[in-house]
């Protein structure tokens, strides 16, 4: 078991999936479907571990030897996003067992879990595989089934925003076979760690460049990088909130953690500096970061100002990584764990709301910060935790964000870092305003606070906050590791 603990990560959520589709109405899908996705929490965790106390881990399907055969390689990178992507999924399931039923009709719910599963198995099969096609196969496992897990809200959005995503999530994904393919005809290799052996030699030919900027552009999209975020935000807000939760936390993690592979190990030493890539992705998070920050102060529905704020967090693992230093990679991958644990936390919470009133824009949140006491402190916390306040996770991201950009002796960008923040300050404040500031729209209707199968996952994932606010030798220790796993000491 334990030598083929990278595989069982990823074929048994595949597995589980049609089980869950087939199983009668009713909670035993989410029992399943809670049990795997803790399974693989546990596999996951064992998995740092063991990369950790004794090296990287190289598995070969069927006994196929590299490179004809697809290789899962894992190192401290993939492993720390392996462990993110299952861990959110443990704590989103026991919150899916109410809030999904509240938002999803009864019939489709085993389908809903299915989906879910087949999610999972894509998420993890791209931080598992070390074949640069076969990466793309669990691409497109987890975003077709990301499709329907938004299409399954209960207004008409849901399927225009389902839509939307299909079509941009299609052209990436078509953006970065076409890379791939014109990167094989120049190597003829598809493994992950032979391109990274062969490419130094094909760096000069325009096929290589067309072919590696066809590969940004496809995950940029899938990213949401600015300006090729527009899918983002109705996605977010018209999916099911335990949707929104699980993606918001997970999906764009793992398409910067390919951006990552990509940049650090695919393609040779210096490749990033020499060509505009890093200057483009700096200009990107810069113009993400005030983009997202002044389109979320603007909105009167939480879960799009929530989902803009996503735009913005996702611009500063963009300015992070367009340094290619030790110490900007290392921030972005930080934030990148970071954000998974605030904005898991935030959508968790205003899901809370929504069970309880029906509804999220800014104007049914009057008032209700008082009779959803715990909701209303997780909110703050979390809020916190975006905004950046000492003693909380954020702060540790864009602490060591900053410490990058002033090696670099980037001022603007130290600048463009402390004016989201302050920006962030204005969103965040709008809601906690509205939910104790404002006087309720109708002072007699009392509202219960939310169950505990609600609460509970939330406050997990705000006690990770503050948490990983004071002890960073998981969130730091761990990615110093990976960026230096990932080869960028040289560059």
């Amino acid at each position: 078991m334990w030598d083929h603990l990278s595989l069982l990560l990823v074929v048994t959520p595949l597995i589980a999936a049609p089980l869950a589709a087939i199983l009668p109405f009713g909670r035993v899908p989410w029992a399943l479907a809670f049990l795997v996705a803790l399974a693989c929490a546990v596999m996951a965790g064992m998995q740092l571990w063991t990369i950790l106390t004794g090296g990287p881990i190289q598995y070969e399907l069927g006994g196929w030897a590299p490179p004809w055969g697809i290789v899962y390689r894992i190192d401290e990178v993939n492993a720390l996003v392996a462990m993110i992507v299952s861990g959110i999924a443990a704590v989103a399931l026991p919150y899916a067992l109410l809030s999904a039923e509240n938002e999803i009709e009864k019939h489709q719910i085993p389908l809903f879990y299915s989906a879910v599963l087949l999610c999972l198995a894509g998420l993890l099969g791209i931080t598992q595989t070390g074949d640069i096609f076969n990466l793309f196969v669990f691409l497109e496992i987890s975003s077709l089934s990301s499709y329907a897990l938004i299409s399954l809200g209960n207004r008409r959005q849901a399927l225009t925003a389902a839509y939307q995503y299909l079509i941009m999530g299609t052209l990436g994904a078509t953006f970065f076979l076409i890379g791939v393919g014109l990167i094989y005809s120049q190597t003829g290799t598809l493994n992950m760690a032979d391109l990274a052996a062969r490419l130094p030699e094909a760096t000069g030919l325009k096929t290589v460049h067309t072919g590696f900027a066809f590969i940004m552009i496809g995950f940029a999209l899938k990213l949401a990088l600015f300006p090729l975020h527009l899918w983002l935000p109705n996605a977010y807000t018209y999916a099911p909130s335990v949707v929104t939760v699980f993606l918001a936390a997970t999906a764009t993690k793992v398409a910067l953690y390919v951006i990552l592979r990509v940049l650090f190990t695919v393609f040779p030493d210096g490749f990033v500096t020499n060509t505009p890539a890093g200057d483009l992705f700096l200009m990107a998070g810069i113009l993400a970061v005030l983009s997202g920050s002044f389109r979320a102060i603007y909105q009167s529905n939480v879960k799009k100002l929530l989902a803009h704020s996503s735009v913005a967090q996702i611009g500063y693992m963009a300015i992070g990584l367009s340094f290619a230093s030790v110490a900007g990679v290392t921030a972005s991958i930080i934030h990148m764990f970071n954000h998974a644990l605030m904005k898991g936390a935030l959508f968790m919470a205003v899901g809370a709301i929504v069970y309880r009133v029906g509804a999220c824009r800014m104007e049914h949140l009057h008032g209700l910060g008082r009779q959803m006491p715990w909701t209303f402190g997780a909110i703050i916390v979390a809020g916190f935790s975006l905004i950046g306040v000492p003693g909380t996770a954020g702060f540790v991201s864009k602490w060591y964000l900053v410490l990058a950009a002033l090696e670099q002796q980037q001022w603007i960008v130290v600048a463009v870092i402390l004016f989201g923040s302050l920006l962030a300050v204005i969103y965040v404040g709008k809601i906690i305003e509205a939910l104790y500031f404002k006087q309720a729209t109708n002072p007699e209707l009392a509202v219960e606070e939310a169950p505990f199968l609600l609460l509970a996952p939330t406050w997990i994932l705000v006690f990770a906050n503050i948490y990983f606010g004071f002890d960073t030798d998981l969130t730091v220790g761990v990615a110093e590791r990976a960026a230096q796993a990932l080869g960028v000491a040289a560059k």
